[in-house]
Formats: structure tokens, sequence, C-alpha cells
């Protein structure tokens, strides 16, 4: 690994924040790419004799694997060390972040596993949703002016939006502020200035109405609540409802609500496609619903939220308020 160049400016960032966007840039100059997979599939990975400990940048900050300093450029450290993100276990350090990558975009987010309330989470689930995005924008024929994405984590739906639509004024809304921090440092990273950051519950801090909402939210029953995973509701579907209700009350005439989220079969019955057509039916929207994979989150079917559960299937609902 070479040394990079590296000039700060203190004036605009904390410390922590510029080191971050440093690393960023480390990362990019070294060609750095990596494509996160399940937290299933990581942990069979990371399990192999062969892959305890890390020699490379993807062991570090992708695969998340124990390395040591004196194996490691020196520039990389000192950013890691600058940034408070390189911690002490037994056998040697680890980030404290992982870095993804979607094309040649570079995300920050949380380390594996994601075990904390707070954690930021991206994984197949951020890759589906970007081509979600991707697909909804070739067939879009209405202008998009104004757009907001709901629980927007590491801010990958947004800042694939906004790459797209370097003219529309987008809001990248979440909960979570350590999401919004990681955020705002992968948004930097891109150069790009039609996000704004806001901390909000769904659309309740926000004003106005949208030509866009869209939203990858949390859509699991998780035993522990965590609020980067937990959907609300007997399975799941809670919040993922609670965004539709938003979208039809807060979209613009021939605006649009671009939803992923997972779903729970049941005895090949699909409950929130029929609650969600109710309140859609009701409010006279136009509507698609697409199933994208029919067999995600497998090992949830051994908790006891989904011992009756067939599966639980990715699915892509765009919906178009009436003019």
């Amino acid at each position: 690994m070479n040394d990079i160049n590296l000039q700060q400016d203190s004036n605009k960032h904390h410390p922590k924040h510029h080191q971050l966007l440093f690393l960023l840039a480390y990362l990019q100059s070294h060609d750095y790419r990596f494509i996160t997979i399940s937290p299933a599939s990581h942990q069979i990975v990371n399990a192999r004799q062969r892959a305890v400990f890390a020699n490379s940048l993807t062991d570090i900050f992708g695969w998340n694997r124990i390395f040591q300093p004196e194996n490691i450029d020196s520039t990389l450290f000192n950013l890691m060390q600058s940034a408070d993100i390189a911690i002490q276990v037994e056998t040697g350090l680890k980030s404290l972040l992982r870095v993804s990558s979607i094309n040649h975009q570079l995300f920050l987010h949380s380390a594996f596993p994601t075990l904390a309330n707070s954690s930021v989470f991206f994984g197949p689930d951020t890759y589906r949703f970007a081509h979600a995005i991707y697909n909804f924008l070739i067939t879009a024929n209405q202008p998009i002016n104004r757009a907001v994405d709901i629980g927007t984590g590491s801010g990958a739906g947004a800042i694939m939006l906004a790459l797209a639509l370097p003219e529309c004024d987008i809001v990248a809304a979440d909960i979570n502020n350590d999401a919004l921090e990681l955020a705002r440092i992968n948004v930097q990273s891109e150069s790009i200035d039609n996000i704004r950051l806001v901390q909000s519950d769904l659309l309740h801090q926000l004003d106005g109405h949208f030509d866009l909402i869209m939203a990858n939210p949390p859509y699991l029953n998780d035993a522990s609540e965590r609020a980067y995973r937990h959907g609300g509701g007997q399975l799941g579907a809670a919040l993922s409802l609670d965004i539709v209700d938003a979208a039809i009350e807060r979209l613009n005439p021939n605006g649009t609500l671009l939803l992923y989220t997972g779903v729970a079969i049941v005895d090949g019955h699909d409950a929130f496609l029929e609650l969600a057509k109710t309140k859609l039916d009701f409010a006279g929207f136009i509507y698609q619903y697409t199933e994208i994979d029919p067999d995600i989150f497998g090992e949830e079917l051994l908790s006891q939220a989904y011992s009756g559960a067939d599966r639980i299937a990715a699915v892509v609902l765009t919906a178009t308020k009436p003019a």
C-alpha cells in the first residue's frame, strides 16, 4: 500500500469527520471495491481458517477482519487512529467502520456484526434498492424537483438519486443520528451539493410535499427491536405501511412512492400487499407491485416470529398519486 498526499482543512469539519473523508479518498486512490453480502454469508466466509487475519484493504474494511498495524501502510493507520476507528481486540486491531461500494461510489457503514441498536446497515438490500431506483428513473415520465429518502441509513439511495438528478432537491432523512453522520461523510465524499440531511421520524419533522418519496425501511420482526432492523407489527410490516400512509398524505399530484421492502409470505398470502392495496385503492393511486427476490433472510424462518411463514420476499412497490 502506497502513501497518498492528504491535505487538511480543519475549518469545515470535526477532526474525526475530516479524517474519515481522507480515509475514503485514500481507498478511492487505491481502487478499493467491496460488495457486501448478507450477515449470514459474511459469518460463514469469515469463519474459514484462512480468513482470520487481514491481508488487504478489503480484509480490513470489507470483511472487517483483525489486522496488525505493522502490516499496513503508515498513512492508512494514522488516518484510522486520527478518526478513532482502530480498536484493540485480543489478537490485534479491528476497524469500527466498514466501507462498501456501489459502482465507483464508496460508503461508510457499521462494523460487522451489526448488533447495536444504532447500527448503520449496508448489504444486499442496499444493492436491490439502488437497482430499484435505477429502474424507476429509466421509466419515470414526470419531473422530480423535490424528493425524500426515508430512513436513508448510509445515504446510498439518496446519493444514487442525486448522481442521476443533480438538479433535484433531495432530503435524506433518518431517525438515527449516527446514520446521518456517516451519510454526511458519504455525501461529501462524492462532492454532492443537492442533498440535505435531516433527523426525522418518517416525515414528521419535514415540511411540504414531494414529487418522489422513496424508502428502504427495516422490515424484519427483530426480537431485540434494533432500530435499523425492526419493522414493527406481527411480521415486520408496520413501518412499511406507515410509509405508504405518509406517501398518500405528502406526495404532490403525479408524485410517486418508491418502496423497497421485505414481506413475510404465510400460506402463500402476502398480508402487506393486501393492506397496502386497501390504502392505495381508497386514495385512488395507480400502483405496481413486483416481487424481485422470493427468498431472502432465510435464517429468520428458524425464529419464533416467523415459525408460520413460508418465506420472506423482497418486493418493490411503486405508487403514483392521481393528478
